[in-house]
């Protein structure tokens, strides 16, 4: 698995991980755990996106590498 594959799925399993602690947190009134809920759905979504970028670098590089040969 690439390293983009695997921060994109790393990211999208923080970001529902976050997402559950935070209605958790909602629901049940504890500020803490909808806070770190919050935080974690934040990191997610920021290495989620990180990995996509990796990807589009990736693509970008086997695009040209494939048009000018293999440096």
């Amino acid at each position: 698995m690439r390293s983009s594959s695997r921060d994109t799925s790393k990211g999208i399993l923080h970001e529902t991980k976050g997402k559950v602690k935070e209605t958790t947190g909602k629901i049940f009134g504890n500020v803490s755990l909808e806070a770190e809920g919050k935080a974690e759905k934040i990191a997610g979504k920021v290495q989620k996106n990180v990995g996509k970028a990796e990807k589009n670098i990736e693509d970008d590089l086997e695009k040209d590498t494939s048009r000018h040969g293999k440096y």
